[in-house]
């Protein structure tokens, strides 16, 4: 059924009158985008298709250098305030006028309580316009990465949100629905044409685009359709059906590589599993009147139970570097020494198990997305064997993305499976999100099982504002250091990411894992 209403759905937009001509790229992954409100999910295939349709003031180049985008240049006035030129004559897909309006409405929607970009905009204290294109970012104290925080901060149109009621950013986690959901209006290469949810989205070309000039790619339609079964997507793409799937199983790549292209390279992505270190009892565990994930020696068992290597070998089949840090090696901050894992050793965390009074006993529930990352639902099964060889009970809970990702933000999990990649490319995003205990804005927005270490908070807290580059290093790999003693999380392995396609697409492999259609080439 699936593969007929594939074929249906590309068949009729191939068909479309006009388009006869037109450089159509069909693309598929495993899961949907989440939504189109370009301030509401911090997800990273979100963000990709949001940004065919919004832009930034700033982005990154190939090498991910930060380049000029809606701002052409800017100055650091002081310490704590900086001055962005904006780019004049741009038009949003509506043809209203861009201006300073949009972009300090946008900064400040960023910031909104149910935006998920708080951790791109952490440390803003306002925006505020100059003139109609000129705007000043004024920071609370000194920011080393805020360059580093902007390129995932999309523009929107001040006066279409305003029409549109949507001047808030949708709360996802509690289901919300907006118009701005389903609907855009931004400056970027390419406009929303149609969203189905769960059955395709397509883009057409903005003939309009300030910077068409300079576009590499020759795409002029895309359709994205998300395809849930890995044989299903990986036929779609040897038929022809589609030309590109950004997460091919990994049994099937060598086939792949043999009648399609192939290429991949390592993410900046963190796969970890993460547990509920607050509840007095677990939500889901049979064991009553205490949490037995306050206890190191809980953690440190189920870190121990787990052969990373084994899931190399078995399950990722080579796609994956096992780690024992929260951040992959390309991240400011990452070393040699934080990358060792504490050895496998069933007997040891039989050993642990037993001190901490689970001889046998410890249940619990691991909750885990089944459409997101690599693998994911393999891993989770795999992790479950493992710990049932030391006498560990879990339960497995698998579920598509856009079910998983409210429940367990909304802290509705006693164990779970997370990947955190690092879009600004320095720790103090993990720092301040994953092991920051929680509280406003962007500290521990993300630590979903409410690790919390007061000391640690304090260093990350200086962190944030210390702009001596070798203390700051320090104090990053002291955070580090603690948490991982702690078993705060356990680390599995940074992605690999291989991207399948057609031998006539050609496209830039990036380490976010974000496909950029403006630089894809159909041949």
């Amino acid at each position: 059924m699936r593969r007929t209403l594939l074929a249906l759905a590309i068949a009729a937009a191939v068909a479309m009158p006009g388009l006869s001509q037109a450089k159509t790229f069909r693309w598929a992954a495993q899961g949907d985008i989440l939504t189109m409100d370009p301030h509401s999910q911090n997800e990273g295939m979100t963000i990709a298709a949001n940004s065919y349709v919004y832009e930034p003031l700033v982005a990154y180049d190939a090498d991910f250098k930060v380049v000029p985008a809606l701002a052409t240049e800017w100055t650091q006035v002081s310490p704590t305030l900086y001055r962005f030129k904006l780019r004049e004559g741009v038009k949003f897909h509506d043809g209203s006028d861009f201006t300073a309006d949009d972009a300090v409405f946008s900064i400040h929607r960023a910031m909104a309580p149910t935006s998920n970009y708080k951790a791109y905009t952490t440390g803003i204290k306002e925006a505020r316009k100059l003139d109609d294109h000129t705007i000043e970012i004024e920071t609370s104290a000194p920011n080393p990465v805020l360059l580093r925080q902007l390129p995932n901060v999309f523009i929107m149109n001040k006066a279409w949100a305003e029409k549109h009621k949507v001047e808030q950013p949708q709360d996802f986690v509690n289901k919300e629905e907006t118009f701005a959901t389903r609907n855009t209006n931004g400056t970027g290469p390419y406009k929303l044409k149609t969203r189905e949810v769960d059955v395709r989205t397509v883009f057409e070309e903005n003939p309009d685009w300030w910077n068409k000039k300079d576009k590499i790619g020759n795409v002029t339609e895309i359709v994205f359709t998300p395809i849930k079964q890995n044989a299903t997507r990986t036929a779609a793409l040897l038929s022809g059906e589609i030309d590109f799937v950004l997460d091919p199983a990994a049994q099937d790549l060598e086939r792949l590589r043999q009648q399609a292209k192939v290429v991949e390279g390592n993410e900046y992505r963190t796969i970890y599993l993460g547990f509920d270190q607050k509840n007095p009892e677990l939500r889901y565990s049979n064991i009553k009147g205490k949490n037995p994930f306050q206890d190191v020696r809980v953690r440190e068992a189920l870190y121990r139970a787990i052969d990373v290597d084994a899931i190399k070998r078995a399950v990722m089949r080579g796609l994956s570097a096992p780690t024992g840090t929260m951040i992959a090696p390309q991240v400011h901050g990452w070393t040699e020494d934080l990358h060792k894992r504490v050895p496998y050793d069933p007997a040891k965390a039989r050993e642990l198990l037993k001190d901490a009074g689970y001889d046998g006993t410890l249940n619990f529930t691991l909750d885990c997305p089944n459409n997101r990352y690599i693998n994911d639902e393999a891993i989770c099964q795999a992790v479950v064997g493992m710990w049932a060889k030391v006498g560990v009970k879990a339960s497995l809970n698998t579920m598509p993305r856009a079910t998983y990702f409210p429940k367990v933000q909304s802290h509705d999990t006693s164990a779970f499976l997370f990947g955190w990649g690092v879009p600004t490319f320095d720790a103090m995003y993990t720092l301040q999100n994953l092991i920051h205990s929680k509280g406003e804005g962007a500290d521990g927005m993300y630590n979903l099982g409410n690790y919390s270490n007061k000391d640690l908070d304090a260093i990350i807290d200086g962190i944030k504002t210390e702009t001596d580059a070798a203390k700051r290093d320090a104090d990053i790999h002291k955070v580090l250091e603690v948490h991982a003693k702690e078993f705060g999380h356990i680390p599995l392995h940074d992605q690999v990411i291989p991207w399948a396609m057609r031998k006539n697409v050609d496209v830039v492999h990036r380490a976010d894992n974000r496909l950029v259609a403006d630089w894809v080439k159909v041949n």
